[in-house]
């Protein structure tokens, strides 16, 4: 999958004059790759276009116009787009009490590498979680981190094939297994993949 370049970006008057546009595309196509794994963690699986415009999100909201600031977002940004052999995801661990997602967050340490995607018929893929950087520490974790579910060649012909998706976490104080995203969502997951 091609990464995201400087010339392919928008220039800040550009995209401020399309910023609409893009939300009212954004939206719908979020919502299908968005899959709530019980009722606390919510995975938004990333592609080019999410990704597209997170960058330049970001670029207009630090007024980023120098060659320099550019591809700095571009390097810290384009990781996050899968490459066609993976999933990559941004989880969100979300309890909308304060004091109850701070005593959740501490009783969640190490969630984010017990988070799985399996297709029917295979073993559970776990994740390779946060690799720009530790996100947890010995007291608690991060409520946001960032997945990566590497796929084989046998698993992405069974998904492109119309095998199931499940989704879960195996983890000891959270566990909810999802045994087959919609299918709305599979169709946009799969095209992730080559």
């Amino acid at each position: 999958m091609p990464a995201i370049t400087l010339d392919s970006l928008l220039s800040l008057e550009k995209y401020s004059k399309e910023r609409q546009a893009w939300k009212d595309k954004l939206i719908p196509h979020k919502r299908a790759r968005t899959v709530h794994v019980g009722d606390h963690v919510t995975l938004i699986f990333e592609d080019e276009l999410t990704i597209r415009y997170q960058i330049q999100e970001m670029l207009r909201i630090e007024k980023t116009f120098e060659e320099t600031g550019i591809r700095d977002e571009l390097d810290a940004y384009n990781p996050l787009v899968p490459d066609g052999n993976n999933f990559k995801a941004t989880m969100m661990i979300e309890y909308g009490d304060p004091e109850e997602r701070a005593l959740a967050l501490r009783k969640l340490i190490g969630v984010e590498d017990r988070v799985w995607v399996r297709a029917d018929g295979f073993d559970k893929v776990f994740a390779i979680a946060d690799e720009d950087l530790d996100r947890e520490n010995a007291e608690k974790t991060s409520a946001v981190h960032f997945l990566r579910f590497e796929l084989t060649p046998a698993m992405i012909a069974a998904l492109k094939s119309g095998a199931a998706l499940a989704v879960g976490v195996d983890h000891a104080n959270y566990r909810f297994e999802l045994p087959e995203v919609a299918p709305e969502t599979q169709a946009a997951l799969v095209k992730d993949l080559q």
